[in-house]
């Protein structure tokens, strides 16, 4: 997927005036890429389109004006945009009661490491990788970047009806497995077309 660059962004006066609509877009956008694996481990599957959502949001909160700072943006999260031939996904591990967050989030401990995030399409699985930075020994970040390297076999059953298509979380803590809405498929299939 082509990176972002500064004349793909809304100044920061033209996304306040338009912010209402785009947002809607994205939201609805968002429906189609978002998957729950369970109650605690959620992924949005990540495009240009929500990529730039992201930056457009963090310019307006944090009132980025200048060039250099807006570059620094778009050089972090052009980071989580998918390659080619690649998906991309930020998974989020959802803890709500705030009095076992630590608990429950030291729980997933090593989620980030090994085979323990998985697409299956037919008999074809990829794994995840994740981005470095976001966990330590005794620390784990409740938000992760996962980058997906699915082989053409698995694209090719992807792309055909009939074959189960799912999101499998293999974790000693967690184990989950969801099926893969049509809706979804199709998103897939347009962020791996070349």
């Amino acid at each position: 997927m082509k990176p972002l660059a500064q004349t793909d962004l809304l100044s920061y006066e033209a996304y306040e005036r338009s912010r209402d609509t785009f947002r809607a877009r994205i939201i609805e956008l968002k429906q189609r890429r978002r998957l729950s694996v369970g109650d605690k481990i959620t992924l949005v599957f990540e495009n240009r389109d929500t990529i730039q959502f992201q930056i457009q949001e963090m310019i307006r909160a944090e009132r980025i004006v200048e060039p250099h700072k807006v570059q620094v943006e778009l050089d972090v999260y052009n980071a989580v945009l998918p390659g080619d031939g690649e998906l991309s996904a930020t998974l989020f591990i959802e803890i709500t009661e705030s009095d076992q967050i630590e608990r429950d989030l030291d729980a997933f401990q090593g989620i980030d490491r090994g085979q323990t995030v998985a697409l299956l399409s037919g008999s074809s699985v990829t794994y995840g990788s994740f981005e470095g930075g976001h966990s330590k020994e005794d620390k784990i970040s409740a938000v992760h970047f996962v980058k997906f390297c699915p082989s053409s076999e698995w694209m090719r059953e992807l792309a055909q009806d009939g074959v189960s298509v799912s999101i499998r979380i293999d974790h000693p803590a967690y184990r989950r497995e969801v099926e893969v809405p049509k809706a979804m498929r199709q998103e897939w299939l347009a962020d791996l077309s070349p």
